[in-house]
């Protein structure tokens, strides 16, 4: 591969990890809220409700989506260093709850990351994954001092 087009290649890849970012500080706090009051309403308004551990892992979801948000607009080295660490427990969390609502869907129920996402569109799978991309790529780390 030539100088030029390994130039090429790396403009791209940073275009497309800046769009990430942007696309990231919206889908994050939007999810936040969605997930938040899915679970504040099946905690406190919803009768019937049997499950409790539903509303409440959607509960820990939206928290982990609002403290990720933080590094995604706080350009500190503590920010980034909690972005970091939420987005890895989250997609620990939608690895571990997403295949047990598989295994054992009558104990997991409908939760944010249960079946990875699926009644999300999978954003809590893929978010986590984009979001590390974005926050170890070089230009994003470089704005963190």
């Amino acid at each position: 591969m030539t100088t030029q087009e390994s130039n090429v290649t790396e403009n791209a890849l940073s275009g497309f990890i800046r769009a990430a970012g942007v696309i990231l500080a919206i889908s994050y706090p939007v999810l936040a809220l969605s997930t938040g009051v899915r679970a504040l309403y099946q905690l406190f308004l919803k009768e019937g409700v049997t499950n409790y551990l539903p509303p409440l892992l959607s509960g820990v979801a939206a928290v982990c989506y609002l403290l990720a948000t933080v590094g995604f607009v706080v350009r500190k080295r503590w920010a980034w260093r909690l972005s970091v660490s939420m987005l890895v427990f989250e997609l620990a969390m939608v690895l571990l709850i997403g295949t047990l609502s598989f295994i054992i869907p009558d104990a997991i129920g409908r939760t944010v990351w249960g079946r990875f996402g699926a009644d999300y569109g999978y954003f809590p799978l893929i978010q986590p994954i984009l979001g590390l991309a974005w926050l170890f790529h070089r230009e994003t780390r470089a704005a963190y001092v």
